[in-house]
Parts: structure tokens; sequence; C-alpha cells
């Protein structure tokens, strides 16, 4: 973490400088005027307050329905791919030491011997080596919430939720020049209950969830199917004779099925618990389905061990059900050439799954972070509004393959297990296969698993065998190295911070040190002196240098090797208002901890690379070193002067 660009502050340095020119929070009242308005403060709406709210000059507003922040219940699980986006954000270290880490998944059938009894069958480690530097946790999803409304205050314009306001509907003109948007909320607590507010924006995001008022207002519909099947979830603190209680657990029993997920704090644990199929009309409300049933049908599936419940600090009850929208936005699909988007949906409001996989949260957040950045280039005059076409088209396919998915993880799972005996044609499914659909599908639950195709924001694989391990659509998987002005190891990827940034990580060639005139000395060169480099048409004057591009260089030789005053300027830059240096943008391998970056990743070691990231940690494009007119080129297709 770097601080004192500026000079030098005492204090907490996640605590930015406030902007003396932000409009001040009124908890009294909402602005009349922003440049985007957020509405729900779940998961999905919290990952894009806070990543807008590190800009100063964007006027975020986010108002919630509910009357104050979350307190407990919800989702919980938190994929390896989520964690990094945490890293991102600053607080992955405290939520690691919050969480319940899920090292090992167990699997349990009926005993062959006594099927009324259960048996363990399986055991199996929860995600591959290598997926990911961060682990599958658990923990309450009013923490996640915490992390992020603490980073949003102690962001330049100090961001606060309005609480207790309901969406009563929204206007789009789209001739307006400014403020298209207008969106009437009405208060529903304190002393002006029921008094209505209205509010201009730029753009509007609706995070508020499977019943959202926003989809509605777009004209949006989620169109699936339910599997007319009721479960009930309940957080328990219980004594139980079950050995595997602190595991991830998957049980199909003759008396039903169960999905054990242990909680943070070493005693809660979470059931999600299978109850009676739903008559072809019946909503899962008309059961009145109580929390006593649960535990009694808790203590069924896990015979012959015993559960005795203590508490059940939260519990709910709901139904298994697939559904999507088929656009993200307020655009119709045949004016895609005409007008750009205003409105645009996320999370919930937009798909709907079983939590059976554990995508609910991690995907909302992820739509959002795909979201946040786009929006930020557009306002701040970065980007042309063409990229925000780009959010529907992306989240949307790679949503349907989760819905693909869960769709068939949850009829696994719903399915009532087939005994040895009854043979390959009778009904029900094979515990085996279930635990080998679990394992094959091991990086879509661990959130790895999202490949964008080519688009304005995605190159072609012309070059991809440069670097093999970074695959151009997916996430950048991160890799040790050491940073070679102080000899720390750290990650490459971490690097990567959620503030709208593009990074261009510069693998050097064999003989990068010493060829001046080539590969990483010549993009550099390029970079900071050609009138076509993307630095410098896409950089205000003013700026530091690497405002908008973040250019890191990754030699192969040892760090003792690698001269600092040797480098070029453009991986020393000056930053802030003293032109203080930069010394955190060159590494190497990091020989002494681990593998050779090179190697993990399919780096061509004689030619280097040039990896292009997102703002939001995803591969856009391969290309070799020297091919400094394609990377313009690439830039200029959806970037301003």
């Amino acid at each position: 973490m770097q601080f004192h660009f500026d000079g030098f502050r005492p204090g907490d340095p996640r605590v930015s400088v406030a902007n003396p020119h932000a409009p001040l929070h009124d908890g009294d009242a909402t602005p009349s005027q922003v440049d985007v308005l957020i509405v729900g403060c779940g998961p999905a709406g919290l990952t894009l307050a806070a990543q807008l709210a590190a800009f100063p000059d964007i006027h975020t507003c986010i108002v919630e329905q509910k009357d104050g922040p979350l307190q407990l219940g919800q989702a919980d699980g938190i994929a390896c791919r989520t964690m990094e986006m945490f890293e991102a954000f600053g607080f992955s270290e405290r939520v690691l030491q919050e969480s319940c880490w899920i090292n090992e998944v167990t699997f349990w059938k009926p005993d062959e011997r006594n099927p009324d009894a259960i048996a363990r069958h399986g055991r199996v480690q929860d995600t591959e080596d290598g997926l990911s530097e961060f682990p599958h946790v658990v923990l309450n999803q009013a923490r996640v919430h915490d992390f992020y409304l603490e980073r949003m205050r102690n962001a330049p314009n100090r961001l606060e939720p309005h609480y207790a306001r309901r969406v009563v509907d929204i206007e789009i003109d789209p001739q307006a020049a400014d403020y298209p948007v207008t969106v009437r909320l009405e208060r529903l607590a304190g002393p002006r209950q029921g008094e209505v507010e209205t509010v201009k924006a730029r753009y509007a995001v609706g995070c508020d969830g499977a019943r959202s008022g926003v989809r509605k207002a777009i004209g949006r519909q989620l169109v699936g199917d339910s599997a007319n099947h009721a479960w009930g979830v309940m957080d328990v603190l219980a004594v139980t004779d079950f050995p595997d209680i602190r595991h991830k657990v998957a049980i199909q029993s003759a008396h039903g099925n169960l999905l054990i997920i242990p909680r943070e704090g070493g005693h809660l644990v979470r059931f999600y618990v299978e109850m009676d199929k739903l008559g072809e009309a019946e909503r899962v409300a008309s059961r009145n389905i109580t929390s006593d049933q649960l535990v009694e049908a808790a203590q069924r599936i896990l015979s012959p061990y015993t559960l005795a419940v203590k508490e059940v600090p939260w519990w709910s009850v709901y139904e298994i059900g697939q559904r999507i929208c088929d656009k993200y936005d307020d655009v119709p699909g045949v004016g895609t050439g005409e007008r750009f988007p205003r409105v645009f949906i996320a999370g919930d409001a937009c798909h709907t799954h079983s939590p059976k996989a554990g995508q609910g949260m991690n995907f909302s957040m992820q739509d959002t972070f795909n979201l946040g950045w786009k929006l930020a280039a557009v306002l701040r005059g970065q980007a042309r509004p063409e990229l925000l076409h780009t959010y529907s088209e992306e989240r949307q396919v790679v949503a349907q393959e989760l819905i693909d998915f869960d769709r068939e993880w949850a009829r696994m799972f719903s399915d009532r297990p087939r005994h040895e005996e009854e043979g390959g044609a009778a009904a029900g499914v094979d515990p085996k296969a279930f635990q080998a659909y679990f394992e094959q599908h091991g990086r879509f639950t661990a959130g790895v698993g999202t490949h964008y195709r080519p688009s304005l924001i995605c190159g072609e694989s012309t070059h991809q065998n440069l670097a093999t391990g970074f695959v151009i659509g997916t996430r950048l998987h991160s890799a040790p190295v050491l940073r070679v002005s102080d000899a720390r190891p750290v990650h490459l990827g971490h690097a990567g911070k959620a503030d709208g940034r593009w990074r261009l990580y510069a693998f050097a060639g064999a003989n990068d040190l010493q060829d001046r005139q080539a590969g990483i000395h010549a993009l550099c060169e390029f970079l900071s002196q050609s009138h076509d480099s993307p630095v410098r048409r896409h950089t205000r004057p003013g700026q530091d240098v690497d405002a908008v591009f973040d250019v890191l260089a990754i030699f192969q030789q040892r760090h003792t090797e690698v001269a600092i005053d040797h480098l070029p300027g453009l991986l020393l830059p000056p930053k802030g208002r003293f032109g203080l240096r930069d010394y955190e943008k060159v590494f190497c391998p990091d020989f002494k901890h681990g593998p050779d970056v090179f190697d993990l990743r399919g780096i061509d070691r004689a030619q280097g690379a040039l990896v292009v990231v997102r703002p939001d940690q995803y591969v856009a494009h391969v290309l070799p070193l020297a091919a400094h007119a394609e990377l313009a080129a690439f830039f200029r297709r959806f970037m301003l002067d």
C-alpha cells in the first residue's frame, strides 16, 4: 500500500483525504442531482458504490429500502475469485482473518448395509492446487457489507447510504443532454415518511434484488423456471456427534438431502435442508414451514448421528429456480447502435439461481465490478459511451452459463440417491457421479470459470501463445514474484487495485536487460514519447503519468542483476505534488520461495509478452512487446484522446 505522495500525513492511510468540493452527505434528504444513483445496498450495490467512491470527481448516491445495514443471515460463501477482488478493494486480509476456510468437501450417501443411515463415501479437496492464491472461505454477508461501507466512508467523497427509500418510478429521456434519468423515491420511515423525493441522474443502477423495481421500470423480465422444490436454510449453534460438522458436506440420504457449511467462529454451522416438493402453482410461503420443521428434517437426514440445536440465529425458506433477463440495461435490443444505456440492473435483479453452488453473492459482485470501471471511464471522459454496451453483452452471457450449471447441480442435489443394486437404469442420481460433477466444475464454483469473448475490450487470441497461462477474456491468474526495489515477495496480481486503471504487464524477453533498443526499453520509449502512445493520448496534462495506465515490468533475471538506475524512467515515474519516485513497478521471479512466474504462466522466454489487463482484473489482450501500433489501435477503439 502506497501513501504520502502529497506529503506526510499521520493516521490511518486507508482514510483518504476528504474532497473539499464533495457534496456533504445529508442523512435527511437525497441529493437532487447525481452522476450515478445506485438502488440497493446488497453486495452488488455496495461493490459498485465502493468502486465509484474512489473517484472524487464522480457524485454517487446509494439508496436502500431497508431502514439500516444488514446484521446477519443471507449469503455466506466467498469464492476464490471474490477474494481476489477483495484484495483489490483492500480488505482481503480482514476477511481471511475472520472467516472459516473451506478446505475439503465430504460426500455422504445411504449406508449399503443400513439404508436408513448415512455413511461417508468420498472426500475431495475443495479447490485444486494453484487455482488461486486465496482459499474458498465463509463469512456472514453482513461483515462483507461492513467492509464495503467502511471503504465508502473512508473514500474522498465520504459516501454513505440513504436508507428507507423505495423506488416509485423511473423516467428516461434519451434525448436529454444531461441528467436524463429521473427517479422518484418514497421515504419509508421517520417524520417525513410517505414523502416522495426526486433525484435526477446521469446513470442509475438497480441492485434491488429479485423483485427489482428498477427492472420493472425499464420493462425487463426474469424468465425461467422453478424446480417446484422447497428448501430451508438455517444458521445453528448445535451439539452433534456427526464427525464432519466442520467440513463442507453434501449428504444424500433416504430421508432427504442436506448441505452443511461450517461458519466463522468455530461453532456456527449453516444447514441447507431439503423440504417437500411443491405443487405446480404452489409457493413456498403457503406451506408455513417453521424452523422446528427444518431442525427435525436435518435430524432425520443425519441419522444415526444426533443433532441437538441450541440456537437458531437466522433461518429462511426458499424455492429453487433459475431465471435470467435477456438484457441488463434499458436499451431496446434493436437500438444498441442508436442510443446508449442509462439504466442498468445487476445481481438478483437480472439473474436468480439456487444457493447450492454458492454463486449468488459472488456473481452479483462480479456484475458490478464489471460495470463500475466502465461507468467511471465514461463519466470521467476517458472512454466513449459505446463501452457501456459491453456490460450487458459480457455479463448476460456468463450468467446464462451459470444458470445452466446451477440447474444441473441443483437437480442432482435434489434427486434421491441411487442404490448400488438398483443398476444404471434406475431412477435417482449416482452419488459417485454427483461427486464427480462437483470436481469437474470446481473452477466454476471457485468463480474463475468466467471467460469473456472477443469484443470491443477483449482482443483476439492471435498472440496467445506468448502467454498461455494468461488467457484473454479470463481473470488475471496471479503468481508469486519478487519486487526488485526491496526484495519483497509479493503476488503480481495484487498490483491491480480497484482504482479504474489499466495494467500493462510487460514480461521481458531473455535479452531485455542488455538490449536497450528493443523489448521493454523500446516499449517504454514508445509509451513515453510517441504521439501514438495510449499513455500520451489518453492521459490528461497534469495527471500522474500512470493515472490511466499502470506499466509494470517483470524480468527473468534475479533481482540482484536488475540495476534500478538503468531502468526506463516510465518504470520509476514521479508521483504527486513532490514528484516522488514510485519504486513498486519492477519485479523478477521469486527463486527463493516459489516456481518461476515465466514457467507458471507459460510466458515465451525468448520474446517475452505484453499482457493487457482491464480495471476489473480480466486479461484484455496478449501482444508482442514490439506490437506498439497494435497496442495503440486497441485502445483507440473505445478511449478518448
